[in-house]
């Protein structure tokens, strides 16, 4: 005879997928309006960003509700790490997409506009154009004033070591949670979280100084395209991992985890150490070469 740990949780109807599906409708429709200049654009955006809030509260409360009650047994825990590493896999698909880009066109595009191969067309750019990665200098220098390679050191290389430590602090909170140590675990947390919050903040100037001090924008051809495309996402993920990192921390606070159930802190462990590898990659193709 099975009992209800043998059963394999099935939630009542929720309200939560509408409410997600309307409140990232309503996000991105805000995001179009405002990039085109539609005054309601800011509105919207909003709008949506506070749906999305209390959408990711009001669902986040009703599964840890749920897995709080006993209601998840072995089988449901197994789904739950199977669907992660389903979702990071997605995840690298989407960078390895994004790597691919930038590999087409310095691979490729770049030494056929310079007259190599059979599909050379340098005919197509202005006669001074140099097939060299980054391409910097641009057809009218007045309409687009020439821009500047962003280097290895200085602040991508203080966010590298950042990533890189934060993933230490988050594998010692790990074992920490392993062997009972809450305070090893909580400590680890917040350390992660401080070295994520650190590196979002170094991005964010470097942008800035990147803008205003050497000129690279997103005009600034399919050097300052691919960049922006790469480091931005990334500090996307970055920055949804630090607020995942928040909510975890809180929790193993509140002792929430034990060493036998603890699949919310995994799952957020791997997607950091996702970002991290990320970034290696980003570092090397971006920054160094």
């Amino acid at each position: 005879m099975s009992t209800a740990s043998d059963q394999y949780y099935v939630p009542e109807g929720s309200h939560w997928p509408i409410i997600a599906a309307g409140g990232v409708f309503v996000l991105f429709i805000g995001f179009a309006f405002w990039m085109n200049g539609v005054g309601a654009g800011k509105i919207f955006s909003v709008v949506g960003t506070l749906i999305t809030v209390y959408l990711f509260y009001g669902w986040f409360k009703s599964v840890i509700h749920e897995s709080l009650s006993g209601k998840y047994n072995t089988q449901v825990d197994s789904s739950f790490r199977q669907g992660m590493m389903w979702f990071i896999t997605s995840e690298v698909s989407f960078f390895v997409v994004l790597f691919g880009a930038l590999a087409y066109f310095r691979m490729i595009t770049l030494p056929y506009l310079g007259g190599e191969g059979f599909l050379a067309n340098s005919h197509l750019l202005w006669p001074e154009f140099d097939a060299t990665w980054p391409i910097l200098t641009p057809p009218n220098p007045e309409a687009y004033p020439p821009t500047e390679a962003m280097g290895p050191m200085g602040i991508p290389l203080l966010n590298t070591i950042l990533l890189l430590t934060s993933g230490a602090t988050i594998t010692w909170a790990h074992h920490g949670l392993k062997h009972h140590n809450q305070k090893a675990l909580v400590v680890g947390l917040i350390l992660t979280i401080a070295l994520g919050a650190t590196f979002m903040g170094f991005q964010a100037y470097e942008y800035y100084h990147a803008y205003h001090a050497l000129n690279l924008t997103l005009n600034s051809g399919v050097y300052g395209s691919t960049f922006y495309l790469l480091t931005g996402f990334h500090g996307l993920h970055v920055t949804i991992g630090t607020i995942m990192l928040v909510f975890i921390a809180i929790r193993s606070a509140q002792g929430h985890f034990t060493p036998e159930k603890h699949f919310a802190f995994e799952g957020v462990a791997w997607y950091w150490h996702f970002v991290d590898v990320v970034w290696i990659g980003l570092y090397i193709f971006v920054y160094w070469l």
